[in-house]
């Protein structure tokens, strides 16, 4: 039993630590199949699939893939919304032995070519009508199969792809080929998140990492759980780690009913609600907020749900508190992040929730609040330090990345990069970031990657990209500009500039021009004063 730093508001019933069983992520899908066979799966705009359904499709894809000659190991991309064929295809790799590489369909191409060439994926499965994006960087990277997913009956097969339910067809007529799998050692997901160079790595989340963090995300919250009876909202991105784990894997593990929606429309999501009343909603908080401003919004049963979970972003208090005094929900906010597939923390429904705190350690999680300066030295309760974690949940390492990894990973401790405080009773609080990041609608965005798309632009002399405080998106990116000598340009201008290098979410929404931007002694530019000086602005307004 783990001891201190929050554990002490477990009840009995609940693991302050669990062992994890020796079994991939594949086992894990199969043992819920056999207890939940007749139970429906997922549900897509009235269409259902049960779970026996299901796992006859994820095998049989998985079959497909080995007769495409994907082995052990291999990458295989999925750049799809959420829909049945998501949740197939990546039981289907991992019941393959390959490896998830997961990539956001908002990718444009510079951004889809670093991931496919970075993970060596061979295969990507992805819409039919992105498929254009992806033969556009092909010859670039190792894929050679395009397999490409219609949600419309009357779509045509794009030339060059091979179709999904071909895949399953052929998989369908050939033997599957068990495979042998470590779960400590073998990696199931290459979660790709944003990087200090301006270029996304891969973290390397093998199947003990996800095995691990699926049973603490069941176990923190078993007492709210109704196995073999749940439903999961699932308008979260299951290409987001945080929709992967909390909405399809737990809900998988507990034999749920996924509601598999494939973009955030807060009107549609309410009927959605109040048609086939989900008892799990996982989502950031942009989305509350939208659902907090739709007219009536009391009126659409939103008091079915038994467990709102909010993470990706910071949750303003005063947002919680309007959206549960309206819906007669509860809300209860969390913290993760990629290396940790993802949760660490949450507030749990068995202790006191503290708004405004990330909550209690997960089971078999360990915390510590570090000295900024030297890494090591605890701090005591109340200062700020940057948390480090260390349990079953965090990553293997950075993908092709061993410098990284040794700056990220330091003798068994993920440095998180947050700077963070702790209370007596163990709570924790994040209160700035170590890093530059910039979280937007729940969407990580590292400043460095767009400051480099801006200095393309041939007027651009000098940029800083920094976050301000919005009150929709939690943060929104506004960008800095100096001009080169004689040079013009317009905001829109960069803006455009900016929409054809990089996914929509990144792209600045605010531009301001300058003759100079603060510089320390030794010319760096200096973005904190910049930051600073907005949210000052925003805060005055």
């Amino acid at each position: 039993m783990l001891q201190g730093y929050g554990f002490q508001h477990y009840p009995a019933h609940i693991p302050t630590s669990i062992d994890v069983p020796e079994i991939s992520m594949r086992d894990l899908f199969r043992q819920s199949v056999k207890t939940y066979r007749d139970c429906v799966a997922t549900w897509f705009y009235g269409r259902q699939m049960t779970y026996g359904e299901l796992q006859q499709a994820v095998d049989a894809f998985a079959a497909g893939l080995q007769g495409l000659g994907v082995g052990k190991g291999d990458r295989v991309a999925i750049m799809l919304p959420n829909c049945p064929q998501y949740v197939i295809a990546y039981y289907g790799i991992l019941t393959a032995g390959a490896v998830v590489a997961q990539v956001n369909p908002m990718s444009v191409p510079r951004e889809l070519q670093h991931i496919l060439a970075d993970s060596g994926a061979k295969v990507m499965v992805t819409l039919d009508a992105l498929a254009p994006r992806v033969q556009g960087v092909q010859s670039e990277t190792d894929v050679a199969y395009i397999i490409s997913v219609a949600l419309q009956d009357q779509s045509v097969t794009p030339e060059g792809t091979t179709p999904f339910a071909a895949v399953v067809q052929n998989g369908l007529a050939r033997p599957l080929d068990e495979v042998m799998i470590d779960p400590a050692e073998d990696v199931a997901v290459l979660q790709y998140t944003g990087g200090t160079t301006g270029l996304s790595k891969g973290a390397m989340l093998t199947h003990r990492n996800l095995v691990a963090n699926t049973l603490q995300c069941y176990y923190f919250f078993r007492d709210s759980y109704h196995p073999g009876n749940d439903t999961c909202l699932t308008v979260l991105p299951l290409f987001h780690v945080f929709g992967m784990t909390v909405c399809m894997n737990v809900s998988i593990y507990n034999g749920a009913r996924l509601l598999l929606i494939p973009r955030f429309d807060p009107a549609e999501v309410a009927q959605i609600i109040k048609a086939e009343q989900p008892t799990m909603f996982p989502g950031v908080p942009t989305m509350y907020t939208a659902l907090l401003h739709l007219p009536n919004i009391e009126n659409y049963g939103l008091n079915s749900i038994r467990v709102c979970n909010s993470g990706g972003a910071p949750m303003p208090v005063e947002l919680m508190r309007a959206f549960e005094a309206k819906t007669g929900t509860t809300v209860y906010e969390g913290f993760g992040l990629s290396e940790a597939s993802p949760v660490t923390h949450c507030n749990s429904t068995f202790a006191p929730r503290k708004p405004g705190t990330i909550g209690l350690p997960y089971p078999s999680t360990e915390y510590k609040i570090v000295d900024l300066e030297d890494g090591v030295t605890e701090v005591p309760v109340g200062e700020i330090g940057e948390l480090v974690i260390r349990g079953p949940q965090v990553m293997k390492g950075y993908w092709n990345m061993p410098e990284e990894t040794a700056r990220t990973l330091r003798d068994g401790w993920l440095y998180t990069g947050d700077i963070a405080t702790v209370d007596e009773d163990g709570y924790v609080s994040i209160v700035d970031r170590k890093k530059d990041m910039i979280i937007a609608s729940g969407y990580n965005i590292y400043p460095r990657e767009v400051e480099e798309v801006l200095y393309e632009h041939p007027a651009v002399q000098e940029a800083i990209v920094v976050g301000v405080p919005d009150a929709y998106r939690g943060e929104t990116v506004k960008a800095f500009i100096v001009l080169k000598a004689g040079a013009q340009a317009t905001e829109d201008e960069i803006i455009a500039h900016c929409k054809a290098g990089l996914s929509p979410y990144k792209v600045p929404k605010l531009i301001e021009f300058r003759s100079e931007l603060p510089k320390s002694s030794v010319g760096k530019l200096l973005r904190r004063a910049l930051r600073e000086e907005s949210t000052a602005k925003v805060d005055g307004a």
